[in-house]
């Protein structure tokens, strides 16, 4: 079984979708990570129901994070 942290380390400047507790989705390309996995994304685009909205480029913090899978 892979790590967390090993699997964001292969996940470098690949697109990654997210799901995150309140239920909303976010796909964007990892920049960069810390060892509590709280993440950078940019070209990250937020989807909510049907309604999809760009946020650039933002810092997640990694408890809010359910499953992460790449594009």
């Amino acid at each position: 079984m892979a790590l967390p942290l090993d699997v964001l380390e292969k996940s470098m400047n690949q697109k990654l979708i997210l799901l995150l507790k309140d239920g909303r989705m976010i796909e964007g390309k990892l920049t960069g990570y810390d060892e509590y996995m709280n993440m950078v994304l940019d070209d990250v685009e937020e989807t909510i129901e049907e309604n999809k909205r760009r946020l650039g480029t933002i810092i997640l913090r990694g408890n809010n994070v359910v499953s992460i899978s790449l594009q």
